[in-house]
């Protein structure tokens, strides 16, 4: 018997979102464990629905929505982000029957979006089975439990585990295959704008801001011909963007990032790479940032948080001022402009005032680099949570919701929203006449 699956990425619920080389890519792990097996794939992505803007980025499409009871006094818009619901059903629609569901969840304050899609999921699939897996399935175990119908929740990355909990549920899974196909090799996208790249699993640092080290139980690096083969694969497919998903991207250069470029540069493939999450300025020198520049890095964005140095060294001890200027000089050596390299400054950390943000800001505008404001909310599990928790500013039980990054840090924070306003409006300014 084939055992017809079906794969649901949700919708976003947020008050803002824009699509930055999204993939649901712990979906498509899913998906390529599962191909190994008697199985059909069905696979329904509600954000594959967004206007193709610079470098296969794009506006997602939106609908505002009623705010649940708990954001009511929140003045902002609050919308759904993918397909519309109509549009989610006809999809369903034409999936037919199925066997099994598995749907995924990536931000935690997305929760409510997951549970609208596992509801209509229910209405149409009566008695098929549902599991729930992702990220806020893994740090919101409980929660998911309690607050979402599905059959059951699966926590942390696929393994065999997952066969276990198929057969569970009645169904036989035979193995047909010798090794699982790639997600790009099972069509489930009929145009790729860009694709993910994870050159590595995990994080060698531990910051109290970050979940890393509770999603991932060490730091591993794959093999260089492989991540080569992938990228070669895709391009072949028409994909030119390839944002990369690593936490850790550029450790232990000399003998991942580095080799793995020449590699690339060697295939004289027109590629350009983006790098949405932020990388270790401290890793960056001359040889590495001309490799970059030769490959095709586009977007480079590298990660500071604070000019703090008492915070730096409390929030992981991986970077300095220095170090971010040091990159900096040689990147713009290698030939990159102002434009393309941006670093990422944090507000909203406990106990962080908008002098100490200002401060960044200022630092970052004597670089004349792009400045991105990153707004902090608590992850459950880490290190600042604990912290928040002990200091009675939120409860351990506190609706994943409100940890949405949109509005954490006025509510908790203790900003003035004015002062809030006008510091991001003069980042904008700064940015724009860059």
């Amino acid at each position: 018997m084939t055992v017809r699956c079906l794969l649901v990425n949700p919708w976003i619920y947020d008050f803002a979102a824009y699509n930055f080389w999204a993939r649901p890519l712990g979906l498509l792990k899913i998906a390529e464990f599962l191909s190994q097996f008697n199985v059909e794939l069905l696979f329904i992505d509600c954000c594959n629905s967004f206007k193709i803007k610079k470098y296969g980025t794009g506006k997602y499409k939106s609908e505002v929505i009623e705010k649940p009871e708990i954001l009511k006094e929140i003045p902002k818009k609050y919308k759904r982000y993918g397909c519309s619901k109509e549009e989610f059903i006809e999809k369903l629609n034409i999936a037919g029957s199925v066997h099994i569901i598995f749907v995924t969840s990536i931000m935690a304050y997305w929760w409510y979006g997951v549970k609208e899609v596992i509801e209509i999921l229910k209405e149409k699939f009566n008695h098929i089975p549902i599991i729930l897996g992702g990220i806020y399935a893994t740090l919101y175990k409980e929660h998911a439990q309690k607050n979402i119908e599905a059959d059951f929740v699966y926590e942390g990355h696929v393994d065999k585990r997952l066969i276990e909990v198929v057969e569970n549920f009645g169904l036989k899974l035979k193995k047909v295959n010798n090794k699982p196909k790639y997600w790009w090799q099972l069509n489930f996208y009929k145009e790729m704008p860009y694709a993910p790249i994870l050159t590595s699993t995990g994080c060698p640092f531990r910051c109290p801001y970050c979940a890393s080290s509770l999603l991932y139980n060490s730091f591993e690096q794959r093999q260089i011909d492989e991540i080569v083969y992938e990228i070669e694969e895709l391009y072949r497919l028409g994909v030119r963007d390839f944002a990369f998903y690593d936490d850790a991207l550029l450790y232990r250069a000399d003998y991942h990032i580095k080799p793995l470029l020449k590699k690339i540069i060697n295939k004289n493939l027109q590629l350009r790479f983006h790098t949405p999450n932020g990388l270790h300025a401290r890793y960056v020198d001359s040889d590495l940032a001309y490799l970059m520049r030769q490959s095709g890095f586009k977007t480079i964005r590298l990660s500071l948080e604070t000019v703090n140095i008492k915070r730096q060294i409390e929030t992981g001890g991986k970077v300095t001022s220095e170090e971010v200027e040091r990159a900096v000089f040689y990147l713009k050596e290698a030939g990159f402009s102002s434009q393309e390299i941006g670093v990422y400054i944090m507000y909203g950390l406990p106990g962080q005032s908008l002098d100490e943000v200002r401060a960044g800001v200022d630092f970052l505008k004597k670089l004349k680099v792009r400045i991105h404001l990153t707004e902090f909310s608590p992850i459950k599990g880490t290190y600042y949570w604990h912290e928040l928790v002990k200091l009675g500013v939120i409860s351990e039980d506190l609706d994943p919701i409100l940890t949405n990054n949109s509005i954490f840090s006025e509510i908790y924070a203790g900003y003035s929203k004015d002062e809030l306003r006008r510091l991001k409006l003069d980042v904008n300014n700064f940015n724009l006449i860059l």
